[in-house]
């Protein structure tokens, strides 16, 4: 939604409804919807998603805006010139169009190259397979035809995507009603993957609340002067156009405004974190310690230390006194301009120490113990004082929060680089750094994932495999994040992570049913025509076998609880599990196949036990993926063995299971019996090769 005046009345309207020279008016956060100029006030902007580059641009009256940018600070009113398909930014969402971004998630990409190869498979060996049963076996059209299907079916991962594709919307729709919105399916499995989660003090660990603590002289002051200052510092924070949370706590304070007009004001900038405002009395800042005091921090260090020790964020109200190097009359106040660019040329004298508090979240305690179970780390990023991040931090219970960082130190890429393996808080961060801080740790091998509400996390935000805003935070990071807490509750991050390690660990456990079948049948096919032999099982019996092997338990499977962090590569995990049921199904069958031509046994015999090998088989893969076994798991299991039965008794026309002898039973029973030691030795091997091939030979 945007503030539109319209009839001299302000008004929120849905931004797809505003029109050509609307005059509409935007703060600190808001995204810029549309092309526009400015016709009244000053903001700085941020056109990173647009440009590429993070600076922050000042903007002013007659200045152009492009749509896609958003404001970092300050306050204007601007009129529309271009709006929906003729603005900038979607004439760049069109060219984006054209290009493909890679945004399926890793199982999805898997999947489609999993999908691909058979495509690829399947084609030269129906032809090699139809070819050879009619003019090599010279076999009738109709058998050959039959053989052929009957290879392809198996072949193919038929309801795999079906069921992918159900999984994934079950897991977004369970996730709406918990008041949380994805912006993209993968964020799910990203969130499942992650072992580093990088979050904010305000708004993650601390409510997004904000008070003022106290207000302490930081010198000796008489009750005259002390409410001349209040009063002034009153008519500063009025003054300002911001209008966060820390400005909010202010104006709540300070409420005893005199009315006094400022000449000059400069809001505040996540860049410089610091405002600026002068007066006829003077020019005044406010910000922090660090960047207010400059040089002389030494002065006032040791008292910011003893109020951040408390878990506050300490500001100094000061005044510009002087520049650097330059003698000041005694007694005769004279007004300085203000800075843009930093106060290293001002002295800068402290009037207030001003310390405010965030309150913990309620929840915040049990999220991060969450977290610290599941073997994810908690790395803190923020633009406070680290000294107040650490405190905070203590108390929320993040492992490793004694050890901070003051981000201001780490001046070049080696060094973020080194830090990030180093330390958990990291202060007085700007946005670029928190952006190079996230990338620091993807290099390190990490799935990261970053929490953010304003717009100073937006570019480590869209650098992080995942990114989870908080809806009452700014529109331009809600509009950047992949995940979205409607009710900026960080508590539901523990849901979010179970519900993406559910869906993901249950859609894997279900693929490798799929798998079994596909590489079984490649194999027997293969098998079939270097041996020059008619394909042995029928396309009803395949249909048989999948729906009671692979089709119904998967489907089950799916949505039951599944705790266990993802790791590893999707498709190889996948193939690997896969293969030891694979496997047997082929040595068994194709055993049986050789067996059955070599004593003279019938064709229909042979397809007939080849069918009850392979379920068999199944129902063995199908208790190796279901450990440990429970109710849930049990009930699914017999029903399955008792739906087979039933099915293949009482349909046994439907299913070309028409006619058991006595040779059938024996072949059947003979080759059951020597599937177990191989399903349990090639196990063994799987498991050895899985444990290398995904964890590399590190502890699960």
């Amino acid at each position: 939604q945007s503030t539109v005046i319209r009839n001299g009345q302000q008004e929120k309207i849905a931004s797809d409804d505003l029109v050509e020279e609307d005059i509409i008016i935007l703060k600190t956060g808001n995204q810029i919807v549309a092309d526009a100029r400015i016709v009244e006030g000053s903001i700085f902007v941020n056109e990173s998603l647009l440009t590429g580059e993070a600076d922050e641009i000042e903007k002013n009256v007659d200045n152009k805006l492009l749509s896609g940018s958003f404001v970092v600070s300050g306050e204007a009113k601007v009129i529309l010139e271009k709006v929906g398909k003729d603005s900038y930014i979607s004439k760049l969402t069109e060219q984006a169009k054209l290009v493909d971004h890679g945004e399926d998630s890793e199982m999805l990409r898997a999947l489609n190259k999993l999908l691909k190869w058979v495509s690829f498979i399947i084609l030269p060996i129906a032809v090699i397979l139809f070819t050879q049963n009619y003019f090599v076996n010279h076999n009738t059209l109709q058998t050959s035809v039959v053989a052929m299907v009957a290879a392809v079916i198996g072949m193919i991962p038929e309801g795999l995507y079906l069921l992918v594709s159900i999984a994934l919307a079950t897991s977004a729709t369970k996730l709406a009603t918990e008041h949380v919105m994805l912006h993209d399916m993968k964020s799910t499995e990203t969130l499942a993957r992650v072992d580093v989660l990088c979050v904010d003090k305000t708004g993650t660990i601390t409510d997004n609340s904000m008070l003022v603590a106290d207000v302490i002289a930081a010198r000796e002051m008489e009750d005259e002067e002390k409410v001349f200052l209040a009063k002034l510092c009153s008519d500063y924070v009025a003054n300002l156009s911001d209008n966060n949370i820390t400005m909010q706590a202010l104006r709540s304070h300070f409420t005893e405004t005199t009315g006094r007009k400022a000449e000059a004001a400069f809001p505040f900038s996540s860049k410089y974190k610091y405002s600026s405002v002068q007066f006829e009395e003077g020019t005044f800042v406010l910000g922090a310690p660090e960047m207010v005091m400059t040089e002389d921090m030494p002065l006032v260090e040791k008292r910011v230390t003893k109020y951040a020790k408390r878990g506050n964020r300490v500001m100094i109200f000061g005044r510009v006194s002087g520049i650097r190097g330059e003698k000041t009359a005694t007694g005769k106040t004279k007004v300085y301009p203000i800075s843009t660019s930093g106060l290293s040329d001002y002295v800068i004298e402290p009037l207030f120490y001003i310390c405010l508090q965030n309150p913990l979240r309620e929840n915040a305690f049990d999220t991060f113990s969450y977290f610290a179970k599941q073997d994810v780390r908690v790395v803190v990023i923020s633009g406070d004082s680290p000294l107040t991040v650490s405190e905070v931090a203590k108390k929320a219970g993040i492992a490793d929060a004694d050890k901070y960082v003051n981000s201001a130190t780490l001046t070049s890429d080696k060094m973020i680089a080194s830090a990030v393996n180093e330390y958990t808080v990291f202060g007085r961060t700007t946005p670029e750094q928190k952006q190079k801080i996230v990338k620091a740790l993807k290099k390190a091998g990490h799935t990261v994932a970053m929490t953010g509400d304003g717009v100073n996390d937006i570019l480590a935000m869209k650098s992080a495999d995942c990114s989870i805003a908080m809806a009452a935070g700014s529109d331009a990071a809600a509009q950047a994040a992949q995940v979205v807490l409607l009710d900026s509750d960080f508590s539901h991050m523990p849901d979010i992570v179970g519900e993406g390690r559910r869906t993901i660990n249950n859609i894997q456990r279900s693929a490798t049913l799929f798998l079994v079948k596909n590489v079984f049948s490649i194999l027997l096919a293969l098998f079939s025509i270097i041996n020059v032999l008619s394909y042995p099982l029928q396309p009803a019996q395949v249909s048989l076998i999948s729906m009671f092997n692979i089709g119904i338990p998967a489907f089950f499977l799916a949505f039951e609880p599944n705790n266990k962090r993802v790791r590893g590569s999707f498709i190889k995990t996948v193939i690997i599990r896969a293969m030891p049921a694979a496997l047997t199904d082929f040595f068994a069958i194709a055993a049986l196949v050789v067996f059955g031509h070599t004593f003279g046994v019938s064709e229909t015999d042979i397809s007939v036990a080849s069918t009850f090998l392979l379920a068999i088989v199944g129902f063995m893969i199908l208790i190796n993926i279901s450990q440990p076994m429970n109710m849930f798991h049990s009930i699914v299991l017999g029903g399955c063995i008792v739906g087979l039965g039933f099915t293949a008794y009482f349909f046994n026309g439907l299913f070309d299971i028409s006619y058991i002898s006595t040779e059938c039973i024996m072949l059947f029973v003979v080759f059951a019996i020597a599937t177990e030691p191989c399903m349990r030795y090639l196990t063994r091997l799987a498991e050895w090769i899985e444990e290398k091939v995904t964890y590399r030979g590190k502890a699960k």
